[in-house]
């Protein structure tokens, strides 16, 4: 049967564990796994802006042994043109996995259920996935047991919390058993269903997931610290209006004071210094925000390897 990755609930906590664990030997030994030797060709299509997500998803093709055949969006016009389906159709026949940066979850849900090979999630308005693989493999990299370490760890995000990070944290962070705590302004709050998702998986992970405007409630005691722009990708909310709702919201020094002594800082990047992140924790010693854009690399990698083991 063939599995997408479509949001980070499409695999179960074991699985998730696999994955990452898989991460790990393949960021010990970049070229232990070739699974698109051939070479088999991966599509990547984008829709949105990108710079990181295609670097490290074509570098990684690369690497598994594959062909990376990046498609403009602008250009490819999925869904204009010719329908979500149709291209799926096509595209099913001519390669081995698909992995989109789309605008709706709705478009990458009616590509996957059109096509015979894996379909990657690389960022839409509810999820960013494989964003949230790479945080948990840097979050096990800076804990005592690793992978096997992440249950029982507190992730604490603050900023957007109707954004698609703050949803894969949720989902992703539920997972792997983490206590995920949410600090945002009212009317940012996740979606409802998503929510829900991640309670339900939490109580069977030993982990938990809390909702927030107070920011030293969500912080205090967090292993890991993480926030993202306050402006995403297509979102129509204006600059001004972010400042306005999110500042109280901002990761500075006195904030990261009140997590755990040992506590990490995430950040996607691009990040905006002096707004949802000052340049002192940015740049601090506590920051591993460039380990965690490399390891969108080798979680992706594995991510790919293990899909394709399973389809």
């Amino acid at each position: 049967m063939v599995r997408h990755f479509l949001r980070d609930d499409d695999l179960s906590p074991a699985e998730q564990t696999e994955v990452l664990e898989l991460a790990v030997r393949l960021k010990a030994d970049r070229f232990a796994e070739r699974p698109l030797a051939g070479p088999r060709t991966v599509a990547i299509l984008f829709d949105k802006p990108t710079l990181r997500t295609q670097v490290s998803f074509t570098a990684g093709v690369v690497e598994l042994g594959g062909y990376p055949m990046v498609v403009d969006g602008n250009l490819a016009q999925i869904g204009v043109r010719e329908s979500v389906a149709d291209t799926a159709r096509v595209l099913g026949r001519q390669v081995s996995a698909i992995v989109w940066r789309t605008f709706d979850q709705s478009r990458l849900v009616e590509m996957a259920a059109h096509v015979e090979v894996p379909v990657v999630n690389a960022l839409t308005d509810q999820f960013h996935p494989c964003q949230v693989l790479a945080d948990l493999l840097t979050i096990a990299e800076n804990v005592d047991g690793g992978v096997r370490g992440l249950p029982g760890r507190t992730l604490a995000y603050l900023g957007d919390g109707a954004n698609n990070m703050a949803h894969s944290y949720l989902l992703g962070g539920a997972l792997a058993g983490l206590h995920v705590r949410i600090a945002t302004p009212a009317g940012r709050t996740p979606d409802e269903a998503v929510l829900a998702d991640a309670a339900a998986t939490a109580r069977v992970t030993g982990g938990s997931v809390t909702v927030t405007q107070d920011v030293a409630a969500a912080v205090a005691g967090a292993d890991a610290v993480a926030t993202d722009t306050w402006v995403s990708m297509g979102d129509d909310l204006g600059t001004a209006d972010a400042e306005r709702l999110f500042a109280p919201y901002r990761l500075d020094q006195a904030v990261l004071a009140q997590a755990a002594p040992h506590a990490v800082v995430l950040h996607c990047l691009p990040a905006y210094r002096g707004k949802e992140v000052t340049a002192e924790v940015l740049d601090g010693p506590r920051s591993v925000v460039f380990d965690e854009a490399e390891n969108r690399l080798h979680a992706q990698k594995a991510l790919l390897t293990w899909l394709l083991r399973q389809s």
